[in-house]
């Protein structure tokens, strides 16, 4: 009896027939490729909150209290993350993967292209703000159905003896996409002048996203039509489940998964969005000049992203992610004071921060992937990245800028140890439960 074939086996099959196997590598790069586009995507707007759009739409208001709504509407994105997986979610299981992917990042291009043409304040007034508004609301949509979930999965369709190296290629993307970002910005704030800088040289950096994102789009597509992509949907691990299903069975999992990499994911915005508004805010270093010293301490990150994945290897991903959160903690206590010490300790905080980010981010994605069952693992895995990212990022600007500008800067760590106490707290469970279902297992042996 001849079945009917669904729009992701017909995926799968057109990959078959039209593209021969990707290596490795290929595959690699295409990860790489993709999130290296939505990650500067991300920091081209972050940059923007903190140095244009406080002037173009809030400019009504003092520079601080603009840079505080500014970081309110950065937060939008992370809340609408999770309607976008469940969107796309949707979209993925009627028409596939392909349909999910193409959709989500046309919106993601035209939301962020859209920007490039956002008149000012003195132009339409409050009107700027709701387009503002709407557009970091369809970023975070789309970022929810750009997935793939390739970042965990790689990790753990990996040889175990080199997980730690697979978990941290995908990784590679964030501290690349913000170097790409803050040299564009750099540029253009360094050679044009301010007026020229405000009317329309800090609109090209979004020009630049959205070409990015079609080739982002085509490397993605490459990747979807592979044989090793193809064999991860069929053995149910690439495809998606029901979002009520999925929470109803693994909820607790997805907690303890969007809980364990909190450190890293605050100490994200706490080594790009939070020093650079302080520093533009509460210094007379130039912007441009802190942007440069962004895209050296990001080298920094990368190195430290890679040497994650061989000390993982070697010491176990947990140990790696509880080690960095302790780090973090120590971290906290004292290096946001460096903010205030000149150029020299402005570098230390920040070479220091991507240091401890590339060994913690690194390993982060998929910590606890391993715990959800093989049916729900990839829309459970979604489910966790984006509330990993809401609950431990996407409010560290606004909380860590309100907590300095209240109680000094040395406040802000605050928010930093309280990410190390979560990680903390979520590993330790993750490990009793994994416990309790080995001694489970063997006492019904």
């Amino acid at each position: 009896m001849a079945t009917a074939q669904t729009p992701a086996m017909a995926d799968i099959h057109s990959g078959e027939h039209g593209h021969d196997q990707a290596s490795p590598g290929e595959i690699a790069i295409g990860v790489i490729i993709g999130r290296t586009s939505e990650f500067f995507d991300f920091f081209v707007y972050a940059i923007a909150s903190v140095i244009v759009f406080p002037r173009l739409v809030f400019p009504f208001t003092s520079e601080l209290t603009g840079t505080l709504y500014s970081f309110m509407i950065f937060a939008l994105a992370f809340i609408a993350r999770p309607i976008g997986t469940v969107i796309f979610m949707t979209v993925d299981r009627e028409y596939g993967k392909t349909a999910k992917l193409v959709s989500a990042l046309f919106l993601l291009g035209t939301a962020t292209v859209a920007l490039a043409f956002l008149p000012g304040y003195s132009e339409i007034g409050a009107a700027a703000i709701w387009l503002l508004a709407l557009a970091r609301l369809a970023q975070g949509l789309a970022w929810g159905g750009a997935w793939d979930g390739m970042a965990s999965l790689l990790a753990l369709n990996a040889p175990a003896s080199q997980r730690g190296w697979y978990a941290m290629v995908p990784q590679l993307g964030a501290p690349l996409g913000l170097i790409v970002a803050s040299a564009l910005f750099a540029y253009f704030a360094g050679n044009l002048s301010a007026d020229d800088f405000f009317d329309w040289g800090w609109r090209y950096p979004f020009f630049v996203a959205f070409a990015i994102n079609v080739v982002a789009l085509f490397a993605r597509l490459r990747m979807v039509t592979t044989e090793e992509y193809a064999s991860l949907f069929e053995t149910r691990e690439l495809q998606p489940s029901r979002i009520s299903d999925t929470v109803a069975r693994e909820g607790h999992n997805i907690m303890l998964g969007a809980f364990a990499p909190l450190a890293s994911f605050a100490l994200f915005h706490m080594v790009t969005v939070f020093p650079l508004s302080w520093v533009f805010l509460f210094t007379r270093e130039s912007p441009v000049r802190f942007l440069i010293i962004e895209i050296v301490a990001a080298v920094f990150g990368v190195a430290a992203i890679v040497a994650s994945g061989i000390i993982a290897d070697r010491v176990g991903r947990k140990s790696l992610l509880m080690g960095s959160a302790i780090a973090i903690a120590i971290y906290s206590g004292f290096a946001p004071q460096l903010l205030d010490a000149g150029a020299f300790g402005e570098t230390i905080y920040m070479v220091i921060g991507f240091i401890l980010l590339g060994l913690s981010f690194g390993q982060s994605s998929g910590a606890i992937a391993s715990n959800f069952k093989q049916m729900y693992r990839y829309t459970a895995s979604a489910l966790t990245s984006d509330m990993a990212w809401l609950f431990g990022a996407g409010f560290a600007p606004l909380v860590a800028l309100l907590l300095a500008t209240n109680l000094g800067v040395i406040a802000s760590g605050a928010y930093l140890l309280s990410g190390a106490f979560w990680t903390l707290l979520a590993l330790w469970l993750s490990g009793q439960r994994e416990a309790g279902d080995m001694d489970a297992g063997e006492s019904s042996n």
